[in-house]
C-alpha cells in the first residue's frame, strides 16, 4: 500500500522542538549572558543585522557562521561555549566558560564580549548577567556567609531548587561594572544537563522581567494620557441630558477623544500583549525551579510577588483602563448619534410640515389661477366665437352684444370643461 504523504513542514516542526538544547554545565564553571534590543520597533527589525553582528564575534575566533537565516547557533569561541538566539523582540548571547576567577563575579569574565564589538551592536544591552556555578559549601552557614558578603541582604533572594540539586542566590542588582549577578551552588553528583537547565532558567527570568518591565514604563506613560483625557470624557458624559451644548458639537468631539484613545490602544496593544506573555513566561520559570527555602530567606517567588507583581498589576490596570475608557466613549457616542438623529427627525417633521403648507399654499394659488385663465380664454374665445357666428346672428337681426351675451355663458363652460379634462389626463 502507497504510504501517506508527509506535510512539507513536518521536520522543521519537529525539528524546532529540539533547537535549543540546554548546555551541559561542568562545575564549577562561569556563564556571562547578554540580551540585546533594538531601538524603536523591535519586532521589525533586520534580523540580518543581528547576524551580521553574530558574524563578527565568530570571525574574532575563527568559528564556522551559521546557516543563512538561522535564529539560534551554538560554537565555541576560544575557551567559551557560545550559545546565540533570535527572539521576537531581541537577541541572546550566552557563553560558558569552565572553571572560576579568582575574584568572585569580576567583571573580566565578561570580557568574553568584547568592548567594542559590543559598542558596534545593533540595539542596546538590556540584560548582562554573571552567574557564578561552585560545589555547594559543606555547611549551610558557610554558603550564607559567602552570600552576604557578595550580595545586599535587603534584596537578595535565595531558594532551594529543583529537589534540593542547587542553592540559587542574587540581588536583582547591578554592580559597578553593569552586571546583574546571580550565583548557583551545586550539590555533589548532580548532572551537568540538570546544572544547564538551572542557569538557562536563571537567563531567562532576568531576561523576561527586563523585558516585561518596558511595558511598565509604557503603562505609566499611558496613565498620564489618560489621566488628561478622562475629565474631558466625564464632562461630555455628565452633560448627555442636558441641552446647554449642541449634541452636533458634543458628538464631534466626543468622536475625536474616541479617535485618541484608539489611536493609544493601537500603539500599546504590542507591548502590553509582550508583557503578558513575558510576565508568564517569568512565573513559570520560577515555578519550574520548585524552590525550597533557605534558613527564612526570601526566595525568588517572593521577591517577584513584592517587587515584581505590582509592576504587572500597574500594567494590567492602565491596559483595563484603556479598554474601559474606549467602551465608554463609544458608549456615549452611540447614545450622542440617537439623540442627533431625534433632533435631526424633528427638524425633519417641521420641514415636511413646512412644505405641506407650502404646497397647500401653492394649490390654492393654483386654483386662483385655473379660475383667472378661464375669465382670460373665455374673453378671447368669446370674440372668436362671435366672428364664428356673426354672420347667422345678422342674418336672424341679433344686435352684436346680444350674440356675444349668448355666446359668454356657453364659451365659459366649454373653457371650464376642458381644463377639467386636461387636468384629469395629467393625474
Amino acid at each position: 500500500m502507497r504510504e501517506p504523504s508527509d506535510h512539507p513542514l513536518r521536520y522543521a516542526l519537529v525539528n524546532e522542538l529540539h533547537a535549543r538544547p540546554f548546555p551541559a554545565l561542568q562545575t564549577p564553571c562561569s556563564a556571562v549572558f547578554l540580551a540585546i534590543r533594538a531601538e524603536g520597533e523591535a519586532q521589525t527589525r533586520d534580523r540580518n543585522c543581528d547576524r551580521a553582528h553574530l558574524q563578527a564575534l565568530l570571525d574574532r575566533h575563527g568559528a564556522a557562521h551559521p546557516q543563512p537565516g538561522a535564529t539560534h547557533f551554538s560554537g565555541q569561541i576560544g575557551r567559551a561555549e557560545l550559545k546565540w538566539e533570535s527572539h521576537t523582540e531581541f537577541v541572546a548571547y550566552s557563553a560558558f566558560t569552565p572553571g572560576q576567577s579568582a575574584h568572585p563575579f569580576d567583571p573580566v569574565e565578561a570580557t568574553v564580549f568584547p568592548a567594542d564589538w559590543l559598542a558596534e551592536a545593533p540595539g542596546q544591552r538590556v540584560v548582562s548577567l554573571l552567574i557564578r556555578v561552585e560545589q555547594m559549601p559543606v555547611d549551610e552557614p558557610t554558603m550564607l556567609r559567602m552570600l552576604d558578603d557578595w550580595f545586599v541582604a535587603e534584596s537578595l533572594a535565595v531558594a532551594r531548587v529543583v529537589d534540593g540539586a542547587a542553592v540559587v542566590a542574587g540581588d536583582f542588582r547591578i554592580d559597578p561594572a553593569g552586571h546583574m549577578r546571580f550565583v548557583v551552588f551545586v550539590r555533589p553528583g548532580t548532572g551537568e544537563r540538570r546544572v544547564g537547565r538551572i542557569v538557562q532558567r536563571l537567563c531567562e527570568i532576568e531576561t523576561y522581567r527586563a523585558m516585561s518591565m518596558l511595558g511598565f514604563v509604557d503603562a505609566r506613560g499611558l496613565s498620564d494620557r489618560l489621566n488628561a483625557v478622562d475629565p474631558r470624557l466625564s464632562a461630555l458624559v455628565s452633560g448627555l441630558d442636558t441641552d446647554r451644548r449642541p449634541a452636533e458639537a458634543a458628538l464631534h468631539e466626543l468622536l475625536a477623544i474616541a479617535a485618541e484613545l484608539e489611536s493609544l490602544a493601537v500603539q500599546n496593544s504590542f507591548r502590553f500583549g509582550a508583557t503578558g506573555a513575558y510576565e508568564a513566561i517569568v512565573m513559570n520559570r520560577i515555578a519550574v525551579l520548585r524552590e525550597e527555602r533557605v534558613n527564612g530567606r526570601q526566595s525568588f517567588g517572593e521577591f517577584m510577588a513584592r517587587r515584581y507583581d505590582p509592576a504587572m498589576r500597574t500594567v494590567k490596570s492602565a491596559q483595563g483602563r484603556l479598554r474601559e475608557m474606549a467602551e465608554r466613549a463609544q458608549r456615549a457616542a452611540e447614545l450622542l448619534r440617537t439623540r442627533v438623529d431625534v433632533e435631526r427627525s424633528a427638524q425633519n417633521q417641521k420641514l415636511l410640515e413646512s412644505m405641506d403648507h407650502r404646497a397647500d399654499l401653492a394649490l390654492r394659488l393654483q386654483h386662483t389661477v385655473e379660475g383667472l385663465s378661464v375669465v382670460a380664454i373665455s374673453y378671447y374665445a368669446v370674440s372668436l366665437a362671435y366672428y364664428l357666428t356673426g354672420p347667422l346672428a345678422h342674418a336672424a337681426h341679433l344686435e352684436e352684444y346680444t350674440t356675444k351675451a349668448i355666446l359668454t355663458p356657453l364659451v365659459i363652460l366649454g373653457v371650464w370643461l376642458m381644463i377639467r379634462r386636461l387636468k384629469a389626463r395629467m393625474h
